[in-house]
């Protein structure tokens, strides 16, 4: 960097905090968008059925709520004593995002309506004193920043950059490969995306970096998944008709055609001798931990072993007590492995689980620990729950010729983005269908105190028609006497206060699990009419009864976690409601939680809410935070990833990647990839 003008130690340091350490950081600081002053109109000249930006400042704010749920935000801009409008539907956050005074430009196509220009929904872009419209020339990228670092400085130093040392960075890419996919010569790519002369130029460029940064991730996946085909040999499971009957009559239910359709794929997957590497998926309810039960109920049919592994010990103790109601009168020898067992117990099942005296294990990442030695595992279940990686399933195969096959469960539907990136190594099932019976829960934001009042109101009514409820809070203890947001405050004010009378029960995960087991299962059996709780209910719980859940401040979850956690009730023959309460006056809390209002469907909750909050880091080394990629964003680069795995996979099926024009290309990939993949150097 010091050879960087402008640059110097204190600069330095700034931009650390952007990652940018190197020159070629600085390279790669891709823009997220451009500011187009070249297609800028006054606006008597503005003309329809075109492109065209305007420049104003805002004067006037309208949000207002239309029929059958939808919302309505719209903006007045003052263009040099012309006015125009600008509207935004079901984006009720918008409203937030401007101020009066605000400088804004307005990118889209304009309408006129009732004699005045309108744009819907277009790209809005704030102006500051060094984006003036009437100075700037041209196109201008604008990349993300860090305090003490303006807009201005960090354009001439990723200008200095391109020029002197753009025309050195080496394309990793063959030339008849950029040619057949009419991409741009990668320090021509630089040069356009840092300098662009276009909009056009800069939407080229950047799409060359964002696909070069999937292609190569996508390339390292595809070298994953032809290691685990050449080296993974596993041993057979096979599934009789007897076996399949036997498993069935377990169950207490028939199961859906999306299970039957999963188990079946499954089955043919771990008859073979290569070890099956699949993400089972499924909306809330739909039953994919049945279907992973019997997979491992035909493991231990064969003779093996089988193993679940869960992220925290709460969730493996709700799948162990799952798993030994249902193998009471089984023959089946199990056994939990998590992190406080006692030293004489765990000493004696480690012991039973290297004997293979012990068939069944349910546990934490405790059963991938190196004290741990099976005997003959044949499958390995993880509950995924998005906390662990490539790098976490790798282990169950780390010694030993023989690996494992291994099912990823997902606690809720992940969208095809993250499909493509966090398990792009694995075969995907998807369960979509639900099982008979199932109604959606009608869900309403609570934002005031009489609408609280009204809620607490409408359960106690519910309550003394026979129902339960779930009232879930995002922590156990709370910060002062008056915390709503902690489950042991809040159950002490409600037993005084708006549920007075009624039978309340608390549960939490810093209850040991006897405790826990006691509360649910009051609760299961109705000695109690109200279960305050943390988000320990949010898998595993099976309550027909409870129909009304409240979640406090329930800005403080993921819209996956909430739609996970209203999958606890209307799991019986009565309608379910779910009051989401909230204070919050952040746009993106509200827009969150509006989706959750307005939609049942977890696949299209899962997309919003990893647009919203991003797609948190693939390969399990962090449990949030950005992906291991220099610029791309699988969620907003949806179109570009789907083509680079094409891209990759191509190459690698046909042996392309693999001869000496690509050397370069694998080189940049297993340079990047290869330690936290755990791929061979050789490719």
């Amino acid at each position: 960097m010091q050879f960087v003008p402008g640059v110097g130690p204190g600069r330095a340091r700034l931009l650390a905090r952007l990652n940018i350490r190197t020159v070629a950081d600085l390279l790669y600081h891709v823009p997220h968008s451009c500011s187009d002053f070249s297609r800028i109109r006054p606006v008597p000249r503005l003309v329809e059925d075109a492109e065209q930006s305007v420049v104003g400042r805002v004067v006037e704010r309208d949000s207002r709520r239309l029929s059958r749920g939808r919302s309505l935000v719209a903006v007045l801009l003052d263009c040099d004593g012309h006015f125009v409008r600008s509207t935004w539907f079901n984006q009720p956050w918008m409203f937030g995002r401007f101020r009066e005074g605000d400088r804004v430009l307005f990118s889209g196509v304009p309408r006129r309506r009732d004699g005045r220009w309108e744009f819907s929904s277009p790209t809005v872009h704030w102006i500051t004193d060094e984006d003036d419209p009437e100075t700037a020339a041209g196109v201008l990228p604008k990349y993300a920043l860090t305090e003490g670092i303006s807009m201005s400085q960090m354009r001439r130093m990723t200008r200095s950059a391109v020029e002197q040392f753009a025309e050195y960075v080496v394309d990793p890419l063959p030339e008849d490969f950029r040619t057949h996919h009419r991409l741009p010569e990668l320090s021509e790519a630089l040069c356009m995306l840092h300098r662009p002369d276009s909009v056009d130029a800069f939407r080229r460029a950047r799409h060359r970096l964002i696909l070069d940064d999937l292609l190569e991730f996508q390339l390292a996946l595809g070298l994953r998944r032809r290691q685990w085909s050449r080296e993974s040999r596993s041993r057979p499971i096979p599934v009789s008709r007897l076996v399949d009957s036997r498993i069935r009559r377990l169950f207490d239910f028939r199961f859906t055609d999306g299970q039957n359709a999963a188990i079946e794929t499954i089955v043919a997957d771990i008859a073979r001798p290569v070890a099956m590497h699949r993400l089972l998926q499924a909306d809330v309810g739909a039953g994919k931990t049945a279907v992973a039960v019997y997979a491992m109920l035909a493991a231990v049919a064969a003779g093996c072993q089988t193993v679940l592994m869960a992220p925290t010990e709460v969730l493996a103790s709700q799948h162990w007590e799952t798993l030994d109601a249902l193998l009471r009168n089984s023959r089946v020898r199990r056994g939990l492995l998590v992190g406080g067992l006692p030293a004489a117990r765990r000493r004696q099942l480690l012991h039973e689980i290297a004997s293979g005296e012990c068939q069944l294990i349910v546990g934490t990442q405790a059963v991938i620990q190196d004290a741990v030695e099976f005997r003959h595992l044949a499958l390995a279940v993880i509950d995924e729950q998005h906390r662990f990686g490539v790098r976490q399933r790798a282990r169950f195969g780390r010694s030993g010729r023989i690996a494992p096959h291994v099912l990823v469960m997902t606690a809720t539907p992940i969208p095809r983005s993250l499909c493509l990136t966090r398990f792009g190594d694995l075969d995907v099932s998807v369960i979509r269908d639900v099982p008979p019976g199932r109604q959606r829960v009608i869900t309403s934001l609570v934002s005031d105190a009489a609408q609280r009042s009204q809620a607490w109101t409408f359960l106690r009514r519910h309550i003394a028609k026979g129902r339960q409820a779930y009232v879930v809070c995002p922590r156990v203890e709370g910060q002062d006497s008056d915390d709503d947001a902690a489950a042991e405050t809040l159950f002490q004010q409600l037993a005084s206060g708006e549920l007075q009378g009624l039978r309340l029960g608390l549960l939490h995960g810093r209850m040991d699990r006897q405790q826990r087991h006691e509360v649910m299962s009051r609760f299961h059996d109705h000695d109690l009419d109200v279960l305050v709780s943390t988000t320990v209910i949010e898998v595993g719980i099976n309550v027909p009864n409870a129909t009304l859940m409240v979640v406090q401040q329930a800005e403080r979850f993921g819209l996956a976690q909430l739609h996970q956690l209203r999958g606890r009730i209307c799991r019986g023959r009565f309608q379910g409601y779910c009051f989401l309460f909230s204070e919050s006056d952040s746009s993106e809390a509200a827009a969150r939680l509006q989706a959750l209002v307005e939609s049942a469907d977890g696949f299209e909750l899962a997309e919003k809410d990893a647009a919203l909050r991003g797609p948190g880091d693939v390969l399990g080394t962090r449990q949030s935070g950005a992906l291991p990629l220099r610029c791309a964003h699988p969620v907003r680069d949806l179109a570009i990833l789907t083509s680079a795995r094409k891209m990759a996979f191509d190459l690698i099926r046909t042996g392309e990647f693999d001869r000496p024009p690509c050397a370069a290309l694998k080189a940049a990939v297993l340079d990047r990839f290869a330690d936290v993949l755990d791929l061979p150097r050789t490719g």
